[in-house]
C-alpha cells in the first residue's frame, strides 16, 4: 500500500497546482484523474498495472502535502507498520473513506481522511480526450532536457517555450525577436511533420520530465501534446493543452 501511495504522491504533487486526485476502482481496475488548477494546464490519467482492491469504490485525495508527510515517517510507517484503507456506507455504498496508518508498537498513528465520491465527482469532472493524430513522438533525452533547463533559467519571465519542427529536429524557442530571445535543438533525428507552432507551459513540462518512470512524448497539429510515463507501478498520462502566448 505504501509503495502505490507513494507512487501517486510522486508523480502528480511534484507537477504543482494539482490538489484533488479522483481514484475509481472496480474488480478489475483502478484508475486516477486530476486537473491542474492553474488553466487547467495538466491533465492527469493513469492506470495502475494491478487493480487495487482496497480501492474499490470511487473517492478523492487532498490535501496531499499531508499524506507526503506522512508517508515520509520510514521510521515509524516501515515493512512492519499497518497501512490500511477503511470503508463506510455512504448513499447506500461502501467506499473508501480513510487510510489508517499505525507503526508496528501501535503507539504513532495518523487518519488521512478521503473525499466522498458526491463531493469529489462535483470537483473533478470525466474529461473525455477522443484522441488526436500525433504527428511527432519521441522519447525526451537527458541532453535535451539539461539544455531547456538552461534556456529557461535565462528566461525565467517567460512562461511557456514554444515548440518548432525544423531539419528533422524538435526545436524549441523563449521570446521573441524584438526582446530577450533564445533558441536551440531539444532533440535531432526525429522523423515526422509540425506544420504549426504551439507554446507549452515550461514549468509544468520540466516537472514532467524530472519525474522517475520511462517518458515518450507526442505532439499534435491539433495543439495538444500528450506525454506517457510507465512507474513500473502505473502507467500515466499528462495531456498538456497549447497556451496563448
Amino acid at each position: 500500500m505504501k509503495d502505490i501511495l507513494n507512487d501517486i504522491i510522486h508523480h502528480t504533487l511534484p507537477i504543482g497546482n494539482i490538489e484533488l486526485i479522483k481514484v475509481t476502482g472496480t474488480d478489475t481496475e483502478t484508475t486516477i484523474s486530476a486537473v491542474s488548477t492553474e488553466n487547467k494546464s495538466v491533465i492527469l490519467t493513469a492506470r495502475m498495472k494491478t487493480s487495487i482492491p482496497a480501492f474499490k469504490g470511487v473517492f478523492g485525495m487532498t490535501s496531499l502535502e499531508k499524506l507526503r508527510t506522512i508517508l515520509s515517517f520510514d521510521d515509524e510507517y516501515n515493512s512492519d507498520a499497518k497501512i490500511n484503507v477503511l470503508k463506510e456506507i455512504k448513499d447506500g455504498e461502501d467506499h473508501p473513506a480513510v487510510i489508517h496508518f499505525e507503526n508496528k508498537d501501535g503507539d504513532f498513528a495518523n487518519d488521512y481522511r478521503l473525499m466522498s465520491k458526491t463531493l469529489v465527482e462535483q470537483k473533478i469532472k470525466n474529461v473525455i480526450f477522443k484522441g488526436a493524430t500525433w504527428h511527432l513522438n519521441f522519447k525526451p533525452t537527458v541532453a535535451g532536457i539539461t539544455r531547456l533547463k538552461k534556456q529557461s533559467n535565462v528566461h525565467s519571465d517567460e512562461p511557456n517555450f514554444n515548440v518548432l519542427y525544423e531539419n528533422n529536429s524538435i526545436a524549441m524557442s523563449f521570446g521573441n525577436p524584438a526582446t530577450h530571445a533564445g533558441k536551440f535543438v531539444f532533440q535531432a533525428g526525429v522523423s515526422g511533420s509540425l506544420s504549426k507552432s504551439f507554446h507549452w507551459p515550461v514549468k509544468q513540462f520540466l516537472a514532467i520530465m524530472d519525474l522517475t518512470g520511462d517518458k515518450h512524448v507526442y505532439i499534435s497539429d491539433a495543439a495538444v501534446m500528450r506525454i506517457t510515463l510507465d512507474s513500473g507501478l502505473t502507467e500515466y498520462e499528462y495531456l498538456l493543452p497549447a497556451q496563448k502566448q
